[in-house]
């Protein structure tokens, strides 16, 4: 599991479902030097989960790795319910949560990339299993399609995309041209960033305590305490495993993070697996080739902390962040009581006017 452990990984996992809609109802983790090529679990853990079936009625199980097809066939083969993979379920909370013409082109693109080597045997199954969780959007009108037809949607869904990309990318050479900075936020998903930009921007946005409850883009206009006017932009959530399907499907929509004056990282302090998350975020933006773009940190939700009677200070907020990622400027907030604004807007004043300096 390297950084994370197992436990912490099937919990989120468990979240996942329940933003998906689903009851989870039982949770099983299994140590073994590499998962079985027919069935990724062991023959025990397989006999155990179908006697599960007799006490617990279960009718979907997910795994937290991505399954290969081979390996979906035979377990639901022998389950006799529905299965699906980590990645099945994050295109599903996807396909729920994009509203915009933009973000359901993306969400639909990547859908039917993992689909495509899932396609023999399948479709059958899939059919006769019906909708729900994993089978949301695309994937439920596509059943009967076959190979050649769905890379055919897939050529199509790019060249629309690509028009977007050109679209969003003239938008952005206008803004670049007004003079107007750019912040964008980014953090793992449910740390608070749509909460901020609400707080910070009175933006109206849709905020909920669920992973990915933010899916499309957003930009507001913010005049600062010193009179500057920026950009703030709030971008989908990152995730530990996020599929590269949804990193190349959404490429038009991280590309706004290259032209980001200032890269706002939103962390959830309250959360116990802050370290990991903030790790999470950097390897993700490493792939995007934006580690060293200049960045603050949020160190978000500390009325949590308050509330949970567990101590924490500013010396134990400095500490935390050295750990992560030494030299980052950082403030500690909580976005819905609106602490701590002052300060961030100030030290965002300070990295626009003295990019430099501030770091």
């Amino acid at each position: 599991m390297g950084r994370w452990s197992a436990r912490a990984s099937v919990d989120e996992l468990a979240l996942l479902s329940g933003t998906a809609g689903a009851s989870v109802v039982g949770q099983i983790i299994q140590k073994l030097p590499m998962p079985s090529k027919t069935h990724y679990v062991g023959k025990g853990k397989l006999e155990e989960l179908i006697a599960q079936k007799d006490q617990v009625d279960y009718d979907v199980v997910i795994f937290d790795d991505e399954l290969t097809p081979r390996q979906q066939r035979n377990l639901e083969e022998a389950l006799k319910v529905k299965v699906i993979d980590r990645v099945a379920l994050i295109l599903d909370i996807f396909a729920w949560r994009a509203h915009t013409r933009e973000g359901q082109l993306q969400v639909e693109l990547a859908q039917h990339q993992y689909l495509l080597p899932r396609l023999a045997g399948q479709w059958s199954h899939l059919e006769r299993l019906g909708g729900g969780i994993g089978t949301r959007g695309p994937g439920e009108s596509q059943l009967e399609t076959d190979r050649r037809l769905i890379r055919r949607k897939i050529h199509r869904l790019k060249r629309q995309i690509e028009e977007v990309r050109k679209h969003r990318a003239l938008y952005r050479q206008k803004r670049l041209k007004s003079g107007i900075p750019v912040v964008s936020l980014v953090g793992y998903t449910n740390s608070g960033k749509s909460t901020l930009l609400n707080a910070l921007c009175q933006a109206g946005v849709f905020t909920e305590d669920k992973l990915f409850a933010t899916l499309d883009p957003t930009t507001r206009r913010l005049m600062l305490p010193d009179g500057k006017t920026i950009l703030i932009t709030d971008t989908v959530g990152f995730i530990r495993k996020l599929p590269p399907t949804i990193v190349s499907a959404f490429r038009a929509t991280l590309e706004e993070l290259d032209e980001a004056s200032l890269l706002l990282h939103v962390v959830d302090l309250s959360s116990p697996d802050a370290a990991e998350q903030c790790q999470t975020v950097e390897d993700i933006l490493d792939e995007l080739n934006l580690s060293s773009k200049p960045r603050i940190t949020a160190l978000n939700k500390i009325d949590r902390l308050l509330t949970d009677d567990r101590e924490w200070d500013e010396a134990s907020a400095t500490e935390f962040l050295s750990d992560q990622s030494a030299g980052e400027k950082a403030v500690l907030l909580s976005a819905t009581r609106k602490w701590g604004l002052a300060d961030l807007m100030a030290l965002i004043s300070q990295q626009i006017s003295h990019p430099a300096a501030a770091l």
